[in-house]
C-alpha cells in the first residue's frame, strides 16, 4: 500500500514538472508568434505611410525642377550673359526672374556666368539673400551644370543661410555654355506632411546627412561616421553652412540603403528617392508589439492552465459517475431499445423536414445575395459613367486650390498675412466644395443591406440627379422635380432607392439623346391610406423621347433584354429595379403619355401604411 502511495506521488511530481515545462514552452512559442506578426502588421501599415510620404516629398521637390530649363529660353538672360553685361541687361534680367520665382513659388531663381558669379537674382532687391555678385563656383550644382549635365543637391544659402533644394542647368549660346540658371526650392513644405507619417521620420541626402526630420535634433546628424574625404568636401562646397555635422544620436552609423534594419526596440524602414539621392526613414516603436505579445504568451500561458485544471477537475469527476454510469447502463438499455424502435420513423421524417428547410433557407440566401451583388454592380457600372463628368467637376476647384497655395505662400514670405487668411478661407471652401461633390458619390458607392426606414423621397431624387449633373448640362436638358427635400417621406431603403432612380433618369437620358429639346420630369404624387391595407407613395419619371414600341414593352423587365446597342448594357437594369421595389413591397409600371415618350412609376409604401400595420 505505501509502495502504490509513493509511486503515485512521483507520478503526480513528474505530471506536474512536464505540465510547467509545457506551458513555458508554449508561452515562449505564443510570445516569439505575436511579435513576428506584430512586426509583420506594423511593417505593411509602415510601409504605406513611408510610400505616401515618399511621393509626397517627391511632389513638392520635383514639381519645379524643370523651371531652370526654361529660363534659358528668355532673350534678357542670354542677352545679359552675352557682353557687354551692362547694368540695365541685369535689371531687366533680374525683373524676369522675380515674376518666374513669384509664378511658381520658389524661394529663388538666378543666373550665374561661366565663373559661377550671381548676375541676376529673383532677390536682388533683399538685402539679407541678394546673391548677385555672389561666388559660388565652389557650389556642386553649378560644376554639374558647367560640365553641360543637371545639377541637383541640397544646401544651406550662402547669404540667406536658409535650407533649399537647388537644381542647376546650362544656358547655352550656340554650342558653348555661356552661363547657369538654377532655382532654389523651399523644403518648408514637407514640414507640413511629417503628421501623415504617425512616427518619427528623417530625410538623409546623398551624404548621409539628415537635412530634415520631424525630430528637429536630428537635422545636420550624420547616419554613419564621415570620411576625412568627405569632411574635406563638406567644408569645400559648403553644404550646410559652417554647421557641426554630429552624429545620429539613436545609433553609430546606420545605413540608410537597407530597406529594414532593428535599432534597440525600433525598427526603421528606408526608402530611396527617385533621381534625388536621398532616402526617408521611419522608425517604428517595438514596444507596443513585444507588450502585446507578452499579453498573448500570458494568456496561452493562463488558457493552458485553466485546461489543464479542467482536465483534472472533468476526470475525477468521471471517476465518481462512471459507477454510477454503470448501474444505469442495464436499466436504460431495454429502455433505449423500446424507444429507438418506436421513434425511428419520427427521427428519420423530422431529419428530412430539417434538410429541406436547410436547402431553402440556403436557396434564399444566396438568392438575396446575388440580387446584392447585382445590385452593387450596377452601382459600380453607374459611377464608372459619370468618372469622367466627376472628374471635370474636381478639376476646377484642384486647380483653383493649387493657385491660391502658391500665391498664400508668396504672401507668407513677404508678410502680407491678410492676404494669406483671405487665400486660406478660399481654399477652405474650394475644399468644402469638393466634400459637397464627393459626398453622394460615397453614400451611393456604399454596399448596403435592405433594410427598409423612413427615407427622404426629395433627398433620394436630389443625389440621383446629382450623379447625372454633368451629364444633363451637357444635353442642355430640362428638368422638372416637385419634390424638395424633407416634403415627402416612404418607407424603402434610401440606397437601393436611388439606385432604382439612377436606372430610370439613365434610361431616360438615352431615350432623348436625339431629341432637340429634352425634357426630365419628375413628379411625386401620394395616395392617402384608407384602411390598413392602402397607403402608397408615387414616382414617376417621365421622358419626351423616341417612347417604347408596343412590341417591345412586354419584354422589359425580362432579364438581358435591351434595346441599346452590343456593349452598352446587359439588360439587367429594369430587372434589378423591378426586384429592390418588390422587395419594398411596391412595384415599377409603364404608364401611357398622350404626347410621346416614357413614363415609369414606381409606387412604394408610405409612412402611414407602416404605421398601420404596426398597430
Amino acid at each position: 500500500m505505501d509502495r502504490r502511495v509513493a509511486s503515485r506521488d512521483v507520478d503526480i511530481r513528474l505530471g506536474a514538472v512536464a505540465a510547467a515545462l509545457l506551458v513555458g514552452v508554449c508561452a515562449v512559442l505564443a510570445f516569439l508568434h505575436g511579435q513576428q506578426r506584430g512586426i509583420t502588421q506594423l511593417q505593411i501599415d509602415a510601409n504605406h505611410r513611408l510610400d505616401l510620404f515618399a511621393s509626397a516629398v517627391q511632389g513638392v521637390v520635383k514639381s519645379l525642377e524643370n523651371v531652370p530649363a526654361t529660363i534659358q529660353l528668355h532673350p534678357d538672360i542670354l542677352a545679359l550673359l552675352q557682353e557687354p553685361a551692362t547694368p540695365a541687361r541685369a535689371a531687366a534680367a533680374s525683373a524676369y526672374l522675380r515674376r518666374l520665382n513669384a509664378h511658381v513659388g520658389s524661394l529663388a531663381a538666378f543666373t550665374l556666368n561661366n565663373r559661377g558669379v550671381v548676375v541676376a537674382s529673383s532677390n536682388d532687391s533683399h538685402p539679407d539673400d541678394s546673391r548677385v555678385g555672389t561666388d559660388v563656383s565652389f557650389r556642386p550644382y553649378f560644376l554639374e551644370a558647367l560640365s553641360g549635365r543637371v545639377g541637383r543637391h541640397f544646401a544651406i544659402g550662402v547669404e540667406g543661410r536658409s535650407p533649399g533644394y537647388f537644381v542647376s542647368y546650362p544656358i547655352r549660346d550656340g554650342s558653348v555654355i555661356v552661363g547657369v540658371a538654377a532655382i532654389k526650392i523651399s523644403l518648408q513644405p514637407i514640414e507640413q506632411t511629417w503628421d501623415m507619417v504617425g512616427s518619427p521620420a528623417l530625410i538623409a541626402d546623398a551624404n548621409r546627412v539628415v537635412i530634415d526630420s520631424s525630430n528637429p535634433a536630428w537635422r545636420y546628424t550624420s547616419l554613419m561616421p564621415l570620411t576625412l574625404e568627405q569632411r574635406v568636401d563638406q567644408q569645400l562646397t559648403r553644404l550646410y553652412a559652417d554647421l557641426p555635422i554630429r552624429s545620429f544620436p539613436l545609433a553609430p552609423s546606420l545605413d540608410p540603403t537597407e530597406d529594414v534594419q532593428p535599432v534597440g526596440n525600433e525598427l526603421v524602414l528606408s526608402r530611396p528617392l527617385d533621381g534625388m539621392d536621398w532616402y526617408v526613414m521611419l522608425f517604428l516603436d517595438l514596444k507596443g508589439v513585444r507588450n502585446l505579445a507578452f499579453l498573448q504568451a500570458l494568456m496561452v500561458a493562463g488558457f493552458l492552465v485553466l485546461v489543464m485544471l479542467v482536465v483534472t477537475q472533468a476526470r475525477r469527476i468521471g471517476r465518481q459517475r462512471s459507477d454510477v454510469r454503470r448501474m444505469l447502463l442495464n436499466a436504460n438499455a431495454e429502455l433505449e431499445s423500446n424507444v429507438q424502435a418506436r421513434t425511428q420513423a419520427l427521427t428519420e421524417a423530422n431529419a428530412h423536414l430539417r434538410r429541406e428547410v436547410g436547402e431553402r433557407e440556403q436557396a434564399e440566401q444566396s438568392l438575396r445575395a446575388a440580387q446584392s451583388e447585382l445590385v452593387q454592380a450596377a452601382k459600380m457600372a453607374v459611377l464608372g459613367q459619370l468618372a469622367a463628368g466627376i472628374t471635370h467637376e474636381l478639376t476646377q476647384p484642384l486647380g483653383a486650390l493649387q493657385t491660391f497655395a502658391g500665391n498664400a505662400e508668396e504672401f507668407m514670405r513677404r508678410g502680407q498675412t491678410e492676404q494669406v487668411a483671405g487665400n486660406l478661407q478660399i481654399m477652405a471652401r474650394l475644399a468644402d466644395q469638393m466634400g459637397n461633390i464627393i459626398k453622394p458619390l460615397k453614400a451611393f458607392a456604399r454596399k448596403s443591406n435592405a433594410v427598409s426606414e423612413s427615407t427622404d423621397i426629395g433627398q433620394t431624387i436630389g443625389n440621383a440627379l446629382f450623379l447625372y449633373g454633368m451629364r444633363l448640362r451637357k444635353m442642355n436638358a430640362k428638368v422638372v422635380n416637385n419634390c424638395a427635400p424633407a416634403t415627402v417621406f416612404a418607407w424603402c431603403e434610401a440606397n437601393r432607392l436611388e439606385q432604382v432612380l439612377i436606372n430610370l433618369i439613365g434610361n431616360a437620358l438615352d431615350a432623348m439623346a436625339e431629341v432637340p429639346e429634352p425634357c426630365l420630369e419628375l413628379l411625386v404624387s401620394t395616395i392617402e391610406p384608407d384602411g390598413p391595407a392602402r397607403g402608397w407613395t408615387c414616382i414617376d419619371v417621365l421622358d419626351n423621347g423616341t417612347g417604347i414600341a408596343p412590341g417591345i414593352r412586354d419584354h422589359l423587365f425580362e432579364p438581358f433584354f435591351t434595346t441599346k446597342e452590343q456593349g452598352a448594357g446587359l439588360g439587367l437594369g429594369l430587372v434589378i429595379s423591378r426586384d429592390i421595389v418588390s422587395d419594398f413591397g411596391g412595384e415599377i409600371v409603364i404608364l401611357e403619355r398622350a404626347h410621346g415618350g416614357t413614363s415609369f412609376r414606381v409606387r412604394i409604401p408610405s409612412e402611414q401604411l407602416v404605421e398601420h400595420a404596426h398597430h
